[in-house]
């Protein structure tokens, strides 16, 4: 029976790779000269610490490393923002996770999705992919344009085609 896994994983070395395009163009952007900018990875629990001098250059240095993440192939839903920057003396700092790999209640969202449409295809959560399994090729791939047609606010990717 043909299957497909649905994951969210970020490739680690594109993200450090997006990180040292990001660090080389802060320093050379005129608008940053003699300002404070710091951007360390984490790379075991992919968050990514920056520190500026104010929430205008935070701002710039996010928008910065979304799009050269995105030319890295790292989808823009995969870091969260949502935490606010916080002062700490003369400087702000501010930490963005990085999502990788599907949590239970993304995976049911996935799962729900794929059952309310009604195409004859099981889905299952196994840790954190969602497995696909379906009578013919052409189901599993109306289940492939569904899930990039839904906004579910997390990146996903599909692996493992097997027939």
């Amino acid at each position: 029976m043909p299957s497909f896994d649905i994951v969210s994983k970020v490739e680690p070395q594109a993200l450090d790779n997006a990180v040292n395009v990001v660090r080389k163009e802060i320093t050379n952007r005129f608008d940053f000269k003699n300002s404070h900018v710091v951007i360390d990875l984490d790379k075991k629990d992919f968050k990514l610490n920056i520190e500026t001098d104010d929430d205008m250059k935070m701002g710039q240095i996010g928008d910065v490393l979304v799009s050269r993440a995105h030319k890295q192939g790292i989808a823009p839903e995969a870091f969260d923002f949502s935490k606010e920057s916080y002062p700490s003396g003369k400087i702000v700092k501010k930490q963005v996770s990085v999502r990788n790999g599907l949590k239970q209640e993304d995976s049911k969202k996935i799962v729900k999705l794929i059952k309310d449409s009604g195409m004859k295809v099981q889905a299952q959560i196994m840790d954190d992919l969602v497995r696909v399994t379906g009578k013919k090729i052409d189901d599993l791939q109306a289940v492939i344009k569904l899930c990039q047609g839904a906004s579910l606010g997390i990146p996903l990717q599909f692996i493992n085609m097997r027939n």
